[in-house]
């Protein structure tokens, strides 16, 4: 069951990158997350209430799950959907494998969870591979800030990103249902993003006649959102938050996948030598002492 979840995160999450950059196309970032934390908040708090599984929680928990909102289901979101704004979806990925380090030590910080020894050596393997791997996308010899701007607000959705998922520990030490405790924080973090457009003015009217926008809306709810989301935080639960995050390291391949096909990205020797040492990370996380 571990595997499936892990091959599950990694496919879905690896694909929804490219989705962000579609959706920047057509709308402000805040309303791209609105739409997309709104339907997937329907379709999580419609199911549970058929099958008469909503949990009720207690209000110490639903302050939790505010906190987890701010953290995953809508200001990380905004860090990222903005960052795709100045450098490319790719490189977000990249920054976002940051989660193993940021999920390891919090989870130390908070939880007295001491880190594997086959973690950091691992870890140290994926994120060399990252660079080599889109060492030739950065622009060395023009001081884009722009760039650097990309890669700040990356790196802000990630430590946030990080945060929720000690908050999802948290759910699940005191018994909390996974799709439960998810329904509640994406509901929380559609009324924040709500506030956020009323306060600076932001519309959330969208182009539904767009059907690129349409479709890579509803991927990014139903499978990006509800589906990854849940698979996920069980796999956290499972595995805990440090080894869960490791799955963040293999989105760039993914991700490449997609650029090769449908942007033309082109494969360089730095960029295979990357590859070939995330892949010896990840054998090298999994693999038995």
């Amino acid at each position: 069951m571990n595997a499936i979840l892990y091959v599950a995160v990694v496919l879905i999450w690896g694909t929804t990158w490219i989705g962000i950059t579609l959706q920047s196309h057509y709308v402000p970032p805040l309303a791209g997350i609105f739409w997309r934390f709104a339907i997937a908040a329907a379709i999580l708090f419609g199911g549970l209430c058929l099958c008469r599984r909503l949990q009720r929680l207690s209000w110490q928990d639903h302050v939790m799950c505010l906190l987890q909102s701010l953290c995953v289901f809508s200001l990380n979101f905004v860090c990222f959907y903005t960052a795709v704004q100045y450098i490319h979806s790719g490189l977000e990925s990249v920054i976002f494998s940051m989660a193993v380090f940021f999920n390891a030590l919090f989870a130390w910080l908070f939880f007295k969870q001491k880190p594997s020894r086959q973690l950091i050596p691992a870890a140290l393997l994926g994120l060399a591979g990252m660079v080599l791997l889109f060492w030739q996308e950065w622009n060395w010899q023009n001081g884009d800030m722009g760039q650097l701007k990309g890669v700040a607000l990356s790196l802000l959705g990630t430590l946030g990103f990080s945060l929720g998922n000690m908050l999802s520990l948290r759910h699940q030490r005191h018994g909390l249902d996974v799709f439960s405790s998810n329904a509640y924080a994406m509901m929380y973090g559609v009324v924040v993003l709500w506030f956020l457009a009323k306060i600076t003015g932001t519309t959330l009217q969208v182009p539904w006649q767009e059907m690129t926008f349409t479709w890579s809306l509803l991927y990014l709810a139903i499978f990006g959102s509800v589906i990854g989301f849940t698979a996920y935080f069980s796999l956290v639960k499972r595995l805990g938050a440090a080894r869960s995050a490791y799955a963040t390291l293999l989105f760039p391949l993914v991700a490449l996948g997609i650029s090769t096909v449908w942007e033309g990205y082109q494969w360089h020797v730095t960029a295979i030598v990357g590859m070939i040492l995330i892949l010896m990370g990840n054998l090298w996380m999994f693999k038995k002492p």
